[in-house]
């Protein structure tokens, strides 16, 4: 990422309320931008041009002219570079002025002056990645085996939900849930309504899971750290639902701004040949609007909550992936904001 602008250090909060940096973050599906086209959008509470360039790749910079400031998405698309409305500067995709037409020569050109984020593009969607060193290279990614494994047939489901980015993780770290919320969808309606937790470790996270009931209802979760934060579910699905065993679900969410987050969510099953064309076909034709029936809950409820919902709970021990999911943000986003004083400091001086 190359980002010359200075600017001031974010507090703690600042960063626990819109989302973590340096790691890799879903932004949107990619049939939101298609070729020759751009979009502006807004992630972490900082606006973003999205563009493809006339070859196909696609480049996300900071919304902002370096010459006056003005939002680049107001601007011309010119095959490989953006040039702005304002006063036709032009910028290409590693954010560098290639030309000032205004001023030939001007000792704007050849500098890089706009944020650029690497991204990369898979199973349907946008990833990138926002650092918070602007001279740190990308850290690695390891996907999760839904996003990339051919045995897997998955559809990226994509919302824009009017809740803090922390509501919708710490929702799915809370599968007991899904016997209350969602006990008359099709797949949750079986299971107790009481259970025991336990929280099993991972070489790359933890399973919050039931330690009395498997297979059938919401019954565990698998929190991820793999460059990107993700979480991977299982529900089982009945006999009606077609080929491909239990429904699994991989899911993300990135911060819009403090209030609001991009919530994506693959839904997938283990199938080939055939079984995988029926699969596809039964989504479409029924299941498909069942799951939308689902996730409408979801966002009901989670839009429902006050912004500082978190702060006069009551927790007991099903709560407890909740519990270890804002630890470790809250530990993360203190580091981060520590490191960016440093930085912000060191260049002080």
């Amino acid at each position: 990422m190359a980002n010359v602008l200075k600017r001031g250090a974010l507090t703690g909060d600042e960063i626990f309320a819109t989302g973590m940096r340096d790691q890799w973050h879903a932004i949107c599906p990619s049939h939101f931008v298609e070729r020759g086209g751009m979009q502006r959008i807004t992630r972490w509470g900082e606006d973003w041009l999205l563009f493809r360039q006339s070859d196909g790749s696609l480049r996300m910079l900071a919304d902002r002219c370096p010459h006056r400031g003005a939002p680049l998405s107001h601007g011309q698309h010119l095959g490989d570079r953006i040039a702005c409305k304002y006063h036709g500067v032009q910028v290409d995709g590693d954010g560098t002025v290639v030309s000032v037409p205004g001023m030939p020569g001007c000792n704007l050109e050849g500098k890089t002056l706009v944020t650029s984020l690497p991204v990369r593009e898979v199973a349907g969607a946008v990833l990138a990645w926002f650092g918070s060193d602007p001279n740190a290279p990308a850290g690695p990614l390891d996907l999760p085996d839904p996003m990339t494994d051919e045995g897997v047939s998955a559809f990226l489901c994509y919302a824009e939900w009017k809740s803090p980015w922390r509501f919708t993780l710490e929702n799915l770290l809370d599968p007991m849930h899904g016997a209350f919320l969602h006990r008359e969808s099709h797949s949750m309606f079986g299971g107790d309504t009481s259970a025991r937790f336990r929280i099993r470790e991972t070489d790359r996270g933890f399973y919050f899971e039931k330690t009395d009931q498997r297979g059938v209802n919401f019954d565990w979760v698998e929190f991820c750290r793999t460059g990107a934060d993700w979480v991977d579910l299982e529900i089982p699905y009945p006999p009606t639902a077609g080929p491909g065993g239990p429904f699994g679900i991989v899911g993300m969410g990135t911060p819009i701004d403090a209030e609001t987050t991009a919530v994506f969510f693959w839904r997938y099953r283990r199938v080939a040949g055939w079984e995988r064309d029926v699969w596809r076909f039964l989504y479409r034709v029924t299941l498909e609007e069942r799951h939308w029936v689902v996730l409408e809950q979801d966002r009901v409820m989670l839009e429902g909550m006050a912004p500082d919902a978190d702060q006069a709970e009551n927790l007991y021990q099903h709560d407890l992936g909740v519990i270890r999911l804002r630890r470790l943000y809250r530990a993360q986003a203190d580091q981060q904001a520590s490191a960016q004083a440093q930085r912000v400091g060191a260049g002080a001086r």
